[in-house]
């Protein structure tokens, strides 16, 4: 017995799993073979055959029934535990493949953490209550990287990738993004601006890795220079805090409702956007429930 392999004996031990713990219950063969379906003759193999790989028995007769041993009792606890643990996990991974009870791991953008995704979960809740949502909030190329991992299910982003071949994209719509700036800023009273005129400003944007900071940088380029950022943030509305106190002008999103109180929003031409959109693995399937999830998001 020493020299036998602990993954090979569980692997053997396995399918008798069923049976240790059905006669630590009742410690009666018969009813322990009708309880796991299989015939008596076998359940004596089985027991014959575990003696043989543990070395001693696991039942001893008393009277006209049967007792199992010190060995059997402590290997069919051990089943116990072992198969309560597997059985959770069946029933985790039925419900992963129930379209109406599993788990969908959704990403999102900061930005539409406020109105539009509670908006979306709320409607598909109404004819899927029992689908669980596990929510995670990050940056653009974060939630790229998290959905190729495998991690995320479904990724709410923008800008879109393009061509890329493990990951596929739908348009959800295109958001028009305006300039920002303070309400005493020499700009507050334009109803349009070009981005060119922005070259001495100072600028508050996102990090590297959110999108808005892409689509910033990109128009500036375009525009012919490099934006010169003052501050860098990671939420939307701690950047029109800043815009409103005074240090710098930001590329945005609209505001929900209004913008805040001391800021300006004032519309960008050429029309500066982004493309919003739903983000999901092309090299593996979706679960049912983020799959009825995606349909449901894309209408």
């Amino acid at each position: 017995m020493a020299d036998t392999d602990p993954a090979d004996l569980a692997a053997a031990l396995a399918p008798r799993l069923a049976l240790l713990r059905a006669l630590a219950a009742d410690e009666h063969v018969t009813r322990a073979a009708d309880a796991v379906g299989v015939p008596q003759p076998t359940v004596s193999r089985w027991l014959a055959d575990l003696a043989d790989t543990l070395g001693g028995p696991v039942l001893s007769r008393h009277g006209r029934g049967v007792r199992l041993t010190r060995a059997g009792r402590e290997l069919a606890a051990a089943a116990g535990a072992a198969l309560s643990t597997v059985e959770a996990g069946v029933r985790r991974a039925v419900a992963e493949n129930d379209p109406d009870a599993g788990t969908v791991v959704f990403a999102f953008l900061h930005t539409m953490g406020g109105a539009r995704v509670p908006g979306l979960l709320r409607a598909f809740r109404t004819h899927h209550p029992r689908v669980r949502f596990s929510l995670v909030q990050g940056a653009h190329e974060e939630m790229l990287h998290r959905v190729l991992a495998g991690d995320v299910d479904l990724a709410l982003t923008a800008p879109l990738p393009v061509d890329h071949p493990r990951l596929h994209a739908a348009v959800l719509e295109e958001q028009p993004l305006v300039l920002a700036v303070p309400a005493t800023h020499r700009l507050a009273d334009r109803r349009r601006v070009r981005i060119a005129e922005l070259a001495d400003e100072e600028f508050i944007g996102m990090k590297p890795g959110y999108g808005l900071r892409r689509i910033t940088d990109d128009l500036c380029a375009a525009a012919g220079f490099a934006p010169r950022l003052s501050f860098t943030g990671e939420e939307v509305d701690t950047i029109r805090g800043l815009v409103v106190a005074g240090l710098g002008v930001a590329v945005l999103p609209p505001a929900d409702q209004h913008a805040p109180r001391g800021m300006r929003e004032i519309a960008i031409v050429p029309r500066a956007y982004r493309t919003i959109g739903l983000v999901w693995p092309a090299d593996r399937p979706l679960s049912p429930a983020a799959d009825g999830f995606r349909d449901f998001v894309l209408g």
